[in-house]
């Protein structure tokens, strides 16, 4: 049996510790390393060992009885929440390490609110339960108060066999979510194998998070938590169908190969055999070698299976997300696979590349063109006007390791401009747009209705055009155009988000329809409905819980209202308030430094992203942005006819009158 379990954790809950032992119990290492001694086997980059945290999501293999385990150690800092995000979509249980002195803090909250977005069924790990001040009770009433009232302590009574594993709490536990259960509890009926399977599936299901605790460091708890997780958990991986895997991770190894680590959903796949892309074009790549990675270091094998977790030579076009298939296989046996592609922690933040003037900008523009391949939320950005590169970051301490891996893979030096919040553009009317791309011996027009969407729901796109006016083909190039960047809104050149663009109608010419024409159309008629309709400016936004002693409520309420955030009535708890609300990132992205200081260090902010919502300070943002849309040179509303062997471009808000409308 295959199982992928990943572990995580907010930054200094012994994670790494707690990993070390695990592999070192079940015979993976010979020897157990330290975060202080530098020499952990999963954190094996130099820059994780000088850092003393995890920053890149690494893998490890160990057996235990009849199952082969993959242990996925994830990075605790939200600064590299994306990559531990695409993590979890792999995982089959996960592991969330707490501190008994710290309890559950703002990074833990994410990550089970993240585990349960991905239905990933949960064990939480209380660590440090030896120190002092450690209060079990405590941590489990905090985590009923803060994640769920679901959980369940297993590690009483650590002596016993697993067989007798239940006892009076556990039992009542499970009958209180189980009605057929608790018939039988009420007529004492204890079939222990009734009972135990009823359990794991509940656990599989996330109705109830086991717990157990322990010390990482002490080596307390363990070797029994490793027991009871190898026998409450299961997975049922179909071996026998067609190869379905799906791209999580994307690296280059020392030697520039690019590899692509692929968690296989059924069937298997060989090394020689070709693959395809359910979001690819019709590409066809071959497997040159299959890999196996423990830590670092990795074994060639022949063929993957189901439910393991391996990386691949040879493949250049699969992106992270991608399904990664051996057959052509039809979208309905796809469905049940596929996921939602958008990730919930993503940068809210901009800056720019800054490096010498003596380096080929081509060639640094490469150098983080793969580290976008191996990290897409940095997106990077070519800004041809400005000659510039620019990336998306979630916050400083990323910029700061990024720049260490520059110039530990590349050997060259970069720094990062100030940090910008990147923010977003909306509309709030419906709008058809019109584009028409005919210059001499080219043809294409485009008509596109667009709508406004939910917020944070993106840019979605669908065709009602009759393939008589539009042959498929051409709408699929329409369709392509539209996802193949961000395309920047009118009021700041920002990313245009939350609307849905239908494409209603469009032209072609046999003789003189040419590759590019639709590209050139599309983005016209995007470009004119967005000239005729208004546009709103959307700014990232926080929501936060303030813990505060009580004298200083009045003060925090007071700074929430200038930094035009909102609250609800704070929580008291003797001395301590909770307070929570919802505010700009711009306002409250350094909150945290002046919640330090006028308490004194007794006070704490924690945040979680809450998407997009219209801009506080629109004007401000504008004024010194200061962007003018009709000096775009990369984007026109503009479009192109052609007569008497002449083209003549027409504004515009004047495209419609010279087109036939072929849209009723």
């Amino acid at each position: 049996m295959n199982k992928i379990i990943g572990i995580l954790a907010h930054v200094d809950c012994g994670k790494t510790t707690f990993c070390e032992q695990l592999l070192y119990h079940t015979n993976a290492i010979r020897k157990r390393g330290r975060v202080d001694n530098k020499d952990t086997f999963l954190d094996n980059h130099d820059i994780e060992k000088q850092r003393g945290i995890t920053i890149f999501s690494e893998q490890a293999t160990f057996k235990y009885n009849e199952s082969n385990y993959y242990l996925i150690d994830t990075p605790g800092h939200i600064d590299f929440s994306p990559d531990m995000e695409r993590s979890i979509g792999i995982m089959d249980y996960a592991v969330i390490i707490i501190s008994a002195i710290e309890k559950v803090q703002s990074h833990t909250k994410t990550v089970f609110r993240l585990l349960r977005k991905y239905n990933v069924p949960t064990i939480f790990f209380v660590n440090k339960i030896d120190r002092e001040g450690a209060n079990l009770d405590e941590v489990i009433s905090d985590i009923k108060n803060s994640l769920t009232s679901d959980v369940i302590n297993i590690s009483d009574n650590l002596n016993l066999d697993l067989d007798n594993i239940l006892n009076e709490d556990i039992i009542e536990f499970i009958a209180e979510r189980d009605d057929y259960l608790f018939e039988r509890y009420l007529e004492e009926d204890y079939d222990k194998d009734l009972w135990i399977d009823t359990m794991k599936k509940m656990i599989k299901e996330s109705n109830i998070y086991p717990l157990m605790y322990g010390s990482a460091l002490q080596d307390i708890g363990i070797n029994e938590f490793i027991k009871r997780l190898d026998y409450l958990t299961y997975t049922n991986y179909n071996k026998e169908d067609e190869f379905i895997g799906r791209v999580y991770k994307v690296k280059y190894d020392d030697n520039k190969n690019r590899v692509t680590y692929i968690k296989a959903l059924q069937g298997s796949i060989k090394v020689k055999d070709e693959v395809n892309y359910s979001l690819g074009n019709n590409v066809n790549e071959k497997i040159n070698e299959i890999r196996i990675y423990n830590s670092n270091k990795y074994t060639s094998i022949n063929e993957a299976y189901a439910g393991e977790v391996f990386a691949v030579c040879g493949l250049s076009k699969a992106s992270i997300g991608d399904l990664v298939l051996s057959h052509n296989i039809s979208e309905v046996k796809l469905s049940k696979f596929k996921v939602k592609n958008n990730l919930e922690m993503v940068p809210t933040l901009k800056s720019k590349v800054i490096f010498d003037n003596s380096l080929n900008i081509r060639e640094v523009l490469g150098y983080f063109n793969i580290l976008n391949n191996e990290e897409p939320a940095l997106n990077v950005v070519w800004d041809e006007t400005l000659k510039e590169i620019h990336i998306h970051a979630m916050g400083k301490i990323q910029l700061e390791i990024l720049k260490a891996i520059v110039k530990n893979r590349f050997n060259i030096d970069v720094e990062f401009g100030p940090c910008e919040i990147l923010y977003k553009e909306t509309i709030e009317s419906e709008i058809i747009g019109y584009g028409h791309f005919e210059p001499l011996g080219h043809y294409a027009e485009v008509h596109l209705r667009i709508t406004p969407s939910n917020r944070n729901s993106g840019v979605s796109f669908d065709s009602i055009a009759h393939v008589d006016d539009l042959i498929l083909g051409h709408q699929n190039l329409v369709k392509t155009h539209i996802f193949e960047k961000d395309h920047k809104g009118i009021l700041g050149g920002y990313p245009l988000t939350d609307v849905n663009i239908t494409l209603l109608t469009g032209r072609a010419h046999n003789k003189h329809t040419s590759g590019g024409d639709f590209r050139e159309a599309t983005f016209r008629a995007l470009r004119q409905g967005l000239e005729n309709t208004k546009n709103i400016l959307l700014e990232p936004y926080y929501k936060f819980s303030i813990e505060i002693a009580i004298d200083y409520v009045g003060r925090v309420m007071s700074d929430i209202s200038k930094m035009s955030g909102e609250f609800e009535p704070p929580i008291i708890n003797e001395n301590l308030a909770i307070v929570n609300g919802r505010g700009p990132v711009a306002t409250f992205m350094d909150y945290s430094l002046e919640i330090v200081s006028f308490s004194k260090g007794t006070g704490s902010i924690s945040y979680i992203f809450d998407g997009y919502d219209i801009c506080h300070n629109t004007e401000e943002v504008l004024e010194k942005r200061n962007y003018d849309k009709d000096s775009d040179i990369e984007y026109t509303s503009n479009s192109i006819f052609c007569s008497k062997g002449q083209a003549y471009v027409v504004k515009g808000n004047e495209a419609k009158t010279h087109m036939h409308c072929l849209c009723k």
